[in-house]
């Protein structure tokens, strides 16, 4: 450390009147650190001596740091790894709850930790620690880019999140210390993030608490009213409770099988959601009690099913396998809802002691089974799946609100569970569809999907799964993903695929298009190429790059092709800095090419063929076919926009942006057919649209899209399409065919003129 921490016995002493207080405040902390020993039972001696120098050294690092509530500082930390030593977390885990706000309230570094408590332990901390030192524009997206760091740390190792959430549990806990106005955030923030992240992992104690205090400080009054009512039914309704318990009890003592019995209550959040969904009363929540049936094996657990069905009248379809088909965070049980005595509904759970912990620590119950479960396997169960595929996103995404999006959708905790055709199960948010379901088996299979069979029939791809489920992908190897999957998708996973996929084919298009422009530019200063990149040009690339503020050629080159820095600039510097080693520019080119730059048949001019894809966009307002005179607009961060010459919006965007426009013309082979929009104005009448459509079908036109406005009663109406031709004589040819037709008064087409 560049200085030193003061030692515990160096503390300086109070003076004056705090004397006492300050002392039973320190008294108190110790006395906490003492019960939380007490409870480090299942560490050896020397894990339990590094829990306890971690203190020590928390314990000086927030010397004179008070909570809201007056008590000391590191009263937080203790209790934190007092929830994490619950959980059986090892010492590093421990040492880090302990350590977790050092680095952000006190100035320790990481490298500080490193040297005192090893590199694990720092790693821990380091994913911990928010990033309120660095600037952001907004709340949001300082907010977004702590949950990435946390994420990405916690996929790497989940002691991280579990720490996390014992941090949210115990500020909580303590929340009425905290001013009223940060109530709201901290309880919204609590309840839309950390309590669908415990759930995920499995944590459903820890869940079920933080989702009450949430509801506590959000809706104070709606919290307090539940709560009275809930404690009015209780006493109500108690000795039917019992009279239940005593008779299961009796049930279960004369088949002679062992089994634990433990009553369980609807959370007040529950019962609310539950209110609020289903647009209930109180009194219309019947399954407000249940009990928990922990019996000794899986087997056990289908015969308590039968001996409680035998008791009391089951609900029909209140009956789930959570044992046979495990929940997405590894929860196991049986679920049934029985009407029991006075009408009361009454749900069980029936599980195994193995499956209750799991249930109740989910992941972290990973700690409690090492010992059986030294292969890993029991958390790969838990849910750490889930927590490595956050690093595939991170892979793919760079924009830290987007990241978290698509780990907020992964949050649902519904699921839909469907087979491969294979029979292996496979678990998907509810809502999720067939790519869905093809990027959860391999990146390839949603990449080259093409077509999908759901229980042996031919589906399309947007369509959503249902349980139980067959699902099969077809895929080729000449498909690739579309655009429009992203508005039907659910899966963070498959987001994340395609979002990356169409970016790097942006990316790829938009770096010839920036080779081509700069190509251009250049041309226009006289010089014919772009310097090749060698030892001897490197220099220049790399003053080059230094101006244009981008990292490498490539970088630069994707850059001009969306239009973030200007060709015409960029070749000035170039040319500059080329003169610098003696080349010097062609005067009889540079004033062809300047000669030529505002013709359409510019040497210099870009071709399109309509292959281009992302990089390449073709104006909305004006929809340009070939055989239109055209312009070519470099938009911020668009790429090319291609304008009909004639369009009003372009020769406004040309007389403020000028620079920004180049030469463009149509390939003499188009690749594709492009949209384009008429009117056509027809006499009312049966048939007429019909009509139309055939004339348009003769004319080998294709019809995306049709609106016509409700004029029943009108003499005449306007029918609007937008159609796609090969080029402007199809398109005339089209339009000829339409005025010939019967009932077509006009048909013209639609272009904004200047």
């Amino acid at each position: 450390m560049n200085a030193a921490l003061p030692p515990l016995a160096a503390n300086p002493a109070p003076t004056g009147g705090t004397v006492a207080a300050t002392n039973a405040a320190a008294n108190a902390a110790a006395a906490s650190f003492a019960a939380l020993v007490d409870s480090l039972d299942y560490l050896d001696a020397a894990s339990i001596e590094q829990v306890r120098k971690a203190y020590r050294f928390a314990d000086a690092a927030h010397l004179g740091q008070l909570r809201n509530s007056g008590e000391p500082y590191i009263t937080h930390p203790i209790a934190v790894a007092a929830l994490c030593a619950s959980w059986k977390l090892d010492a590093p885990a421990l040492m880090a709850a302990l350590l977790h706000d050092a680095m952000e309230d006190c100035g320790v570094t990481k490298a500080d930790l490193i040297e005192r408590f090893g590199v694990t332990v720092a790693e821990l901390v380091d994913g911990l620690t928010k990033l309120d030192k660095l600037q952001f524009h907004t709340r949001e997206e300082n907010q977004a880019e702590s949950f990435r760091k946390m994420l990405l740390a916690m996929a790497r190792d989940v002691r991280v999140i579990l720490i996390k959430l014992a941090d949210r549990t115990h500020n909580m806990r303590t929340l009425a210390d905290m001013p009223r106005s940060k109530w709201q955030r901290i309880a919204s923030e609590t309840l839309e993030i950390y309590a669908p992240i415990a759930h995920r992992l499995g944590l459903n104690q820890t869940y079920r608490e933080l989702q009450d205090l949430a509801f506590r400080y959000l809706h104070p009054w709606r919290y307090a009213t539940l709560a009275k009512a809930v404690n009015k039914s209780r006493n109500r309704r108690g000795d039917l409770i019992k009279k239940v318990q005593a008779e299961v009890d009796a049930a279960f003592s004369r088949i002679g099988m062992k089994v634990r019995l433990a009553g369980r209550e609807k959370t007040l959040y529950a019962i609310y959601q539950k209110m609020q969904l289903k647009h209930l009363s109180f009194a219309q929540v019947t399954d407000i009690y249940g009990f928990r049936v922990i019996v000794p094996t899986v087997t056990d657990c289908y015969t308590a099913l039968g001996v409680l069905h035998q008791m009391y009248k089951p609900v029909p379809g209140k009956f789930k396998d959570h044992i046979a088909i495990a929940k997405l965070n590894g929860y196991q049980s049986l679920h049934t809802t029985v009407v029991g005595p006075a009408n009361l509904s009454i749900e069980f759970q029936i599980r195994t002691e193995e499956m209750h912990v799991v249930a109740e620590a989910g992941v972290a119950a990973h700690w409690l089974y090492k010992a059986q479960n030294a292969d890993g396997t029991a958390a790969e169960r838990l849910g750490t799946k889930w927590l490595q595929s956050l690093l595939d996103i991170q892979n793919e995404t760079r924009d830290a609100a987007e990241f978290w999006d698509h780990v907020k959708v992964d949050l649902f905790p519904d699921a839909v569970y469907v087979f491969t055709p294979k029979s292996q199960i496979m678990a998907l948010p509810r809502g999720a569809t067939v790519v869905d379901f093809a990027y959860a088996i391999h990146s390839n299979v949603g990449d080259h999907a093409t077509a999908a069979k759901i229980n042996g029939e031919l589906v399309p791809l947007r369509t959503e799964l249902s349980n139980g489920d067959v699902v099969e992908i077809i895929t080729a190897p000449v498909s690739t993903p579309n655009p429009a999957w992203l508005g039907f998708v659910r899966t963070g996973r498959a987001r994340s695929k395609i979002r990356h996929y169409l970016k790097t084919l942006a990316q790829t298009e938009s770096e010839g298009l920036g080779e081509k422009l700069l190509t251009q530019a250049l041309r226009a200063e006289g010089l014919a190429q772009l310097p090749p990149l060698n030892a001897e040009t490197q220099p220049i690339w790399d003053k080059l790059l230094r101006f244009t503020g981008n990292r490498t050629r490539s970088e630069l080159m994707i850059d001009i092709g969306l239009g973030k820095r200007i060709a015409s600039i960029v070749a000035k510097r170039l040319v500059a800095l080329l003169a610098e080693l003696g080349h010097r520019p062609d005067a009889l080119l540079m004033s062809r090419e300047r000669y030529t730059a505002h013709e359409t048949l510019s040497q210099g001019a870009i071709m399109l063929d309509g292959s281009e894809s992302a990089s390449v966009q073709y104006a909305s307002c004006c929809r340009p076919v070939p055989g239109d005179a055209i312009v070519g607009y470099l938009g911020r961060g668009e790429g090319l926009v291609v304008h009909n010459a004639h369009c009003s919006v372009a020769k406004r965007l040309q007389d403020k942006d000028s620079e920004r426009f180049i030469a463009v013309d149509w390939s003499d082979e188009p690749a594709r057919l492009f949209e384009t929009a008429i009117t056509v104005t027809v006499t009312n009448g049966k048939g007429v649209l019909a009509r139309v459509a055939s004339a348009l079908a003769d004319a080998e036109v294709d019809i995306i899209h049709v609106d016509m406005p409700d004029e029943a009663a009108l003499e005449t109406t306007e029918l609007r399409f937008l159609i796609a031709v090969r080029d402007q004589a199809h398109l005339e040819a089209a339009l000829r065919n339409l005025r010939r037709t019967p009932a077509v008064l006009r048909a013209v087409r639609m272009t904004p003129q200047g």
